[in-house]
């Protein structure tokens, strides 16, 4: 493509981005304070074409450029002033990805070309650096919208189970994924995998981050990458070695995995970018208008951090709305995923104080293609305010660490009943205005121990991670059975597993949508690293060769016994009054009679009766934490009781009848139909 072929017209401040018709692009990008924009064309790594976008509309640079045809490769440079301490960081020698971009030609592999200061200057960076980036960024790529095929979530939350996966780390390992599939969506979505989750029994996968993200800069020296990818610079891209046929590979998974009654939510990182803290790489949102994109402190060479990962997005203002809800409508419509779950989601709401009604939360419940989704909110982050479980609008779920806590504390003897029913209840302390199910329960998820480790480690153990074991959080509310770690000790063994399956079956039949992290069904370790973030490797990858088959079928039995009994298909909190002649919750002892407040908060009480009303009948469920066997005693109602589960046992039929007693550490099911 040669410039003298182009020809360049005003164009359109509307839509934003690179939009292709039938005689060229229109492009259109916001930048408050730059002075002027350039599209740049490139064939290979050359730049054949530096365009200036020649008008300007409130804060959009627009222009249309005659003869770009789809395939094109382009990048935009912004001139303004490089000033960081008032806040500006312009610096045209850095080429950057355009925010509303659909397709990359390549991942990001982060180049010294990419920072726009000199960083052997010892003044950092307020120092500007002349070294091109273009050669080592990659380049946006011109497509046409990719085609519409809205599915909205289609599984009530009562209804759902959770699994809680890395799109390459699920399937890297897995023999009969065809290879060439292996780590992506497609292997996602292959025929072993949805017969797998159709088998464990989830019928929703929450997937970790599937846009385009860069490497944090300490981790190239170290021979390390960013796995887990929250740290996302190009919102709209499906990350290329996920998706190596972008929105397409996307598109095929969720049609496929729908098709099989699987819905799919991705993690959705809005907080901040991958650009860091004032010592990162200008390769997009910093380089177009830095003091627009980010918040900024008093002294504004420095960035409000609340997130921990260097800068945060000023989401409450109008462009970082719409840049937010264009990409979420893009995974809806051009992805066919049925939901999303927000990361650090305090941020979407502060402005600066938290609040329900922020511009962007706002927006997205009004959104008619974004309130048909299953929405998810992780309500934490380590800024001011930072905690709002309970707080997001009612429709929304939450990851609830409260949840979290206090069953590793019940397991490990830290806590006392009064807790656990709660908990166990649906949290109705957190979410009273909400419904139980919008309680997302769970044990373990991508960031802390495996639920393997959790029973096998009591400290972290990240030195791969190549920080001297600071990272990563050092309270794990975990325990090791007297051994830290591996051990060849049977009887260890046995325990470190009887815990795991007493976790599984507290969180499955627990009130609320239960969340099951990528391997917490068949014993996945990470050797007790609990940061994994940037192990893309065998730590990490589901490590299918060492799957624990008695474990998987124990699991498969919970999640099928929990779906059998419809446990919670009301969807209502408990209130333990009697209606139509039936009591929904109560809760005993061992011997049958109900609890008083001593029972609820003596540290020294072991063992717990729950007594459920369900459609059929009765169920009987029993929590027993202590070391020794405890006789129990069923209720007396004219109707016989049938062991349906039990802990005790690796495969999980046990061995007890109504007047028998239950095993030391399980939980047994009980019903009496």
């Amino acid at each position: 493509m040669r410039e003298l072929m182009l020809a360049l017209s005003a164009g359109s401040p509307e839509p934003l981005g690179v939009s292709l018709d039938e005689r060229g692009v229109n492009v259109a990008v916001f930048s408050r304070h730059a002075t002027a924009l350039e599209f740049c064309l490139f064939q290979g790594e050359v730049e054949v074409a530096r365009i200036g976008l020649p008008e300007r509309t409130g804060d959009i640079f627009h222009g249309h450029i005659a003869g770009v045809k789809a395939g094109a490769r382009y990048g935009l440079r912004a001139h303004g002033p490089y000033e960081p301490r008032n806040g500006h960081r312009f610096n045209p020698n850095k080429l950057l990805v355009d925010p509303y971009a659909l397709a990359l030609d390549r991942p990001f592999i982060l180049h010294e070309s990419m920072f726009g200061y000199d960083r052997a200057a010892p003044d950092k960076d307020l120092s500007f650096s002349t070294v091109d980036s273009a050669p080592f960024t990659p380049k946006a790529v011109v497509v046409a919208p990719p085609k519409t095929e809205l599915r909205p979530s289609f599984l009530r939350f009562q209804d759902t189970v959770l699994y809680e996966t890395h799109v390459r780390g699920l399937t890297r390992t897995r023999a009969d994924v065809p290879k060439r599939l292996r780590g992506t969506f497609g292997g996602l979505a292959s025929a072993a995998m949805r017969k797998y989750f159709k088998a464990l029994g989830v019928n929703c996968l929450e997937l970790m981050p599937a846009s385009t993200s860069i490497d944090e800069r300490h981790l190239p020296p170290l021979g390390l990458k960013n796995y887990w990818g929250y740290n996302h610079v190009a919102f709209m891209v499906p990350a290329p070695h996920l998706a190596p046929n972008g929105w397409r590979d996307v598109r095929a998974a969720t049609k496929s995995l729908s098709a099989s009654g699987i819905e799919v939510l991705i993690d959705v990182v809005y907080n901040h970018s991958g650009e860091g803290d004032e010592l990162g790489p200008t390769v997009s949102f910093r380089g177009l208008d830095n003091a627009s994109y980010y918040r900024l402190r008093d002294d504004k060479r420095f960035y409000i951090d609340d997130m921990g990962c260097g800068n945060c997005l000023a989401l409450e203002r109008p462009h970082l709305v719409r840049l937010v809800i264009d990409s979420l409508r893009a995974w809806a419509e051009y992805g066919g995923v049925q939901g999303f779950r927000f990361d650090l989601a305090p941020a979407m709401g502060r402005l600066p104080a938290f609040s329900s009604a922020a511009p962007l939360i706002a927006a997205i419940d009004q959104d008619p293609i974004l309130r048909q989704m299953k929405l998810i909110a992780e309500p934490w982050d380590i800024g001011p305010g930072g905690y709002q479980l309970g707080q997001f609008p009612a429709h929304w779920g939450e990851w609830n660490d409260k949840y979290r806590d206090c069953m590793r504390d019940f397991w490990r003897g830290n806590s006392v009943f009064a807790d656990f029913a709660l908990r166990f209840s649906g949290s109705a302390d957190q979410f009273w205005h909400k419904r139980p199910s919008r309680s997302v329960n769970f044990i373990t998820a991508h960031d802390g121990f495996t639920l393997a480790d959790l029973v096998a480690y009591e400290r972290k153990h990240n030195e791969a991670n190549g920080e001297k074991n600071r990272d990563g959080i050092s309270e794990n509310r975990s325990w090791n059975h007297g051994v830290e770690g591996a051990t060849t000790d049977e009887a260890i063994l046995a325990a470190r597993l009887q815990d795991q399956r007493n976790l599984l079956a507290t969180l499955v039949l627990s009130h609320g949508t239960p969340m099951l992290s990528m391997g917490a069904e068949f014993g996945q370790s990470q050797g007790g690293n609990n940061n994994a973030y940037a192990q893309d490797n065998e730590i990490s990858w589901a490590n299918w060769g060492k799957a624990d088959t008695r474990l998987l079928a124990f699991t498969q039995r919970l999640i099928a016994l929990r779906r059998e009994l419809r446990l919670y298909a009301a969807d209502r909190f408990f209130t333990g009054v009697e209606q139509d002649g039936r009591v929904d919750v109560q809760w005993r002892d061992e011997r049958g009679n109900e609890f008083i407040d001593l029972d609820w908060h003596d540290p020294g009480r072991q063992t717990l009766m729950v007594l459920l009303a369900v459609a059929r009948g009765r169920v009987a469920l029993l929590f027993n934490r202590g070391r020794l066997p405890v006789s129990i005693h069923l209720p007396e109602h004219g109707k016989a009781w049938h062991l349906r589960l039990s802990t005790s046992t690796p495969d999980g039929q046990g061995e007890s009848d109504r007047t028998g007693e239950i095993g030391p550490r399980s939980v047994s099911v009980f019903t009496d139909f």
